[in-house]
């Protein structure tokens, strides 16, 4: 049977001359829109579960990240040997939630982490605080640097001034175009610059009494009580490998009220199967859920991570959070 170009007398080889001209030139407008200096993302197809070869983090310094800081304006911390951390709280807003007057290190804390693999490429995560005049403005100037937005969400309940928390993501070869793009997005909002690091401040709450019931030792940090939990499964993002505690903890933050009470925010890790048995033990424990939702969009395992908000008895909080913790397949992460 003769296709239709053959009947009508056309040559095989000009025709995939032809589709081949078509091909390139549909592509250019967009090879000639993008600059050396926007971050490229790598290709979408290496990033399914299971797709080709896993590749894992390998270790660096804080000297290899200079170009980076110098990118974002600021320095950072390494975290494990492998994670290039950097914070940009907002110590610009005036946020109160439940009649609490949230302070930075509780709940409005930026934070992006950069990793280096074995094939040369750096990952970049992170949960950025936006108010709501900013969150357009800095999803634009994301999205015209090459970095994607992976979640929306919230961490408080009834804040003013309306905020929102917004994951971002980048893969590429080039981490200081990424550690740009980052900051095109920064540069759309009121973040201030750096401060001096502070004294550590007293934490007036029961430490012994809460790492008890919660089974776990937390550390303290901008006048705030801290336990973190993390994932026991390997978790990779696609094809990469995730470093151990990178977007897959469970945290709990304690801010002090006075009189051994806090104000508790605090965000779960959890697998499918978890989630149900999560939720019930924090409401079961008086604890108001905030939000239901993923960090990741090619994880795996599949991973939930749920909001939530307490204001009470430091002790108490931390009995009612035990349940919780049990229903999820973590251990302490120091």
């Amino acid at each position: 049977m003769m296709t239709g170009d053959r009947r009508q007398g056309l040559d095989p080889r000009a025709i995939t001359s032809r589709r081949r001209l078509l091909a390139a030139a549909a592509l250019a407008p967009v090879l000639t829109a993008a600059s050396p200096g926007v971050a490229r993302a790598l290709p979408a197809g290496m990033t399914g579960p299971g797709h080709g070869r896993r590749i894992r983090p390998v270790p660096t310094a804080l000297d290899d990240w200079a170009e980076v800081a110098k990118a974002l304006g600021r320095s950072g911390n390494m975290l494990r040997d492998t994670t290039y951390h950097t914070g940009f709280p907002r110590r610009d807003l005036l946020v109160v939630s439940d009649g609490v007057v949230v302070t930075p290190g509780l709940a409005l804390g930026t934070h992006v982490a950069f990793v280096r693999y074995a094939d040369g490429s750096t990952m970049v995560m992170g949960d950025v605080v936006v108010t709501e005049d900013e969150l357009q403005h800095v999803t634009d100037a994301w999205q015209a640097n090459g970095i994607e937005q992976t979640a929306l969400h919230k961490h408080l309940l009834a804040q003013t001034p309306d905020l929102w928390w917004t994951h971002v993501h980048g893969h590429g070869h080039d981490a200081v175009a990424l550690a740009r793009g980052l900051r095109a997005g920064f540069d759309r909002t009121a973040t201030p610059p750096p401060e001096r690091p502070q004294p550590p401040a007293p934490v007036d709450l029961d430490i012994a009494g809460m790492e008890a019931a919660l089974g776990a030792k937390g550390s303290t940090e901008d006048g705030l009580y801290k336990v973190l939990f993390v994932r026991r499964e390997t978790i990779a993002d696609g094809h990469l490998i995730l470093p151990p505690g990178l977007g897959s903890t469970s945290a709990f933050n304690f801010q002090p009220l006075g009189g051994g009470r806090a104000a508790l925010s605090g965000d779960c890790a959890m697998r499918a199967d978890e989630v149900p048995h999560v939720l019930k033990a924090l409401r079961r424990g008086g604890i108001k859920l905030v939000e239901l939702h993923n960090h990741h969009l090619s994880e795996h395992p599949r991973l939930f991570f749920t909001h939530f908000w307490a204001v009470g008895d430091g002790v108490a909080l931390a009995r009612a959070l035990r349940p919780a913790v049990d229903a999820t397949d973590v251990v302490p992460g120091g």
